[in-house]
């Protein structure tokens, strides 16, 4: 017992770093825990290429809010950020929610910090709250209805013309919204660092050497990168852009870790390339950091010792559900 308890205080707060795992089939062992604890897996597109393919469940924002809610197992093991655990805490609160590592947040999420959004909607309280889902429950619970880059232009439809709207916290993708739906909104000033790390510049030289590439982004990405797209859609648009288009090489302007999945879609039969970042160093395309906290061996533990644990009042999980579950009825 007190070598598990032990165990426990270092993966609470160091986030495994200090655990080991020597010489252990990690992808056997996290096979057999699923089994033995009848967890579930659920990874997002963006996470390592090695936890993608061990997936029960791999795909977006809102797919993973969809599988969450359905789950029937007695833990959901969430390969991805903070915020998507949560989630997955709010839409199924009596099953245990797990994540790898409890550091791995969101820099979006970030930006839209709860104290100073509750005195932005005092400020306009005839408005009608529609925030990105990523973002935190304490956020998700401050809203009217909640979207995704999947289905956004569906929610604002849904929103009468003559109701104001708020949109949180994701500038770039309300702006874009705006342009597509014609709505006057009310835009926090929050953004993903990920997205706008990419380089007009860079993808303008890098066109120059594939001319006949298509370039895809997604709506978090600026403005100016936007401006230059060929296409412009969600993490699953893209997947499915690349799959269907008949063009036969794509310049990727989003989180690197699409790559692995749209390769296994085309089967070698067409070039991906990512867009080129601003900063100077070894990765030439735009990578989430707190994604990639999620290893093998973190997810192995993670699974062994069900820890770290995404725990939410009920009066938080009830307040925050209300919104999310008025996106998932609208299909």
């Amino acid at each position: 017992m007190e070598e598990l308890d032990q165990a426990k205080h270092r993966l609470e707060s160091n986030g495994f770093l200090d655990l080991k795992v020597e010489e252990a089939d990690l992808v056997s062992e996290i096979n057999r825990l699923r089994k033995e604890k009848n967890a579930v897996i659920l990874a997002h597109y963006y996470q390592e290429p090695e936890i993608q393919d061990l997936a029960d469940y791999l795909g977006d924002s809102l797919y993973l809010s969809r599988a969450a809610a359905e789950a029937e197992a007695d833990m959901i093991v969430f390969a991805g950020v903070h915020f998507m655990a949560e989630t997955a805490k709010i839409l199924n609160p009596n099953i245990k929610v797990v994540l790898p590592d409890l550091k791995a947040g969101c820099s979006l999420a970030d930006s839209c910090p709860p104290e100073s959004f509750t005195e932005f909607k005092k400020n306009h309280p005839d408005h009608f709250v529609i925030s990105y889902i990523n973002c935190t429950a304490e956020i998700k619970a401050m809203s009217d209805i909640i979207c995704t880059s999947s289905n956004a232009l569906k929610i604002i439809e849904s929103v009468p013309k003559d109701r104001p709207i708020i949109f949180a916290p994701d500038k770039n993708l309300g702006n874009y919204l705006m342009k597509e739906t014609g709505r006057d909104m009310l835009i926090w000033d929050g953004a993903c660092i990920v997205h706008e790390a990419f380089s007009a510049n860079k993808i303008i030289e890098l066109h120059k050497v594939h001319p006949e590439a298509k370039i895809i982004a997604h709506p978090e990405s600026e403005g100016h990168i936007l401006k230059m797209a060929n296409f412009i859609g969600s993490t699953t648009a893209l997947l499915n852009y690349v799959q269907t288009d008949h063009n036969k090489e794509f310049i990727v302007a989003t989180e690197a870790g699409i790559l692995h999945e749209m390769r296994k879609k085309i089967n070698g039969d067409k070039k991906l390339i990512p867009a080129p970042i601003n900063e100077d160093n070894t990765c030439a395309c735009s990578e989430c950091a707190f994604m990639k906290m999620n290893t093998l061996e973190k997810l192995y533990l993670c699974m062994k010792y069900e820890l770290p644990e995404i725990l939410l009042s009920e009066e938080l999980i009830q307040k925050a559900r209300a919104p999310i579950d008025r996106m998932l009825a609208i299909k």
